[in-house]
């Protein structure tokens, strides 16, 4: 190669992509799940995003749930899940509870493992995060038919992937 602006240019620093990805890796993070009365539901914070204005792109999630082997929890459980800015706080996940990932039915699980499970998300939003606060929440529902009990404690495990573009800050 030459001397000049071509060689230049492919020793200088990589310019970076403004379309973020976040790999969030989940691994045995335990939900604490509320379900005497109805359906069942518990979340965990699994990560964050930078401060600022975030345009969420969209987003794929490979997870798996493991009960705890209780009397308060059949064995073979089914239930939802889905990934939002807000922790699920009623038997149903809906609105900002899902925006990352769109609610996720689980088939019937296995001596209380559910199958891996492959959630998505491509619709495109805007996330108010000037002040820091946005979290990553994993939300559950189990059946109400499968626990009868509050504090039953399942695992997750497996991969979250999102993408989004972070637009500035105020």
């Amino acid at each position: 190669m030459s001397k000049g602006i071509p060689r230049s240019l492919t020793r200088g620093p990589q310019l970076r992509s403004p379309i973020q990805k976040m790999t969030i890796k989940v691994r045995n993070v335990p939900i604490t799940v509320a379900g005497l009365t109805g359906v069942g539901f518990g979340s965990a914070v699994i990560g964050d995003f930078p401060q600022g204005n975030i345009l969420i792109l969209g987003g794929v999630a490979n997870l798996q749930f493991n009960g705890p082997t209780s009397a308060n929890l059949v064995d073979t459980w089914t239930g939802n899940f889905g990934i939002g800015t807000t922790p699920a706080d009623d038997g149903t996940i809906t609105n900002a509870d899902v925006d990352l990932i769109a609610s996720t039915a689980l088939s019937a699980a296995t001596a209380e493992l559910s199958p891996l499970t492959r959630g998505t998300n491509a619709v495109q939003s805007v996330a108010d995060n000037t002040d820091d606060s946005l979290e990553v929440n994993l939300n559950l529902l189990v059946a109400d038919a499968s626990i009868d009990a509050n504090g039953v404690v399942i695992t997750a495990n497996g991969e979250v992937y999102l993408s989004y573009v972070l637009l500035g800050d105020d």
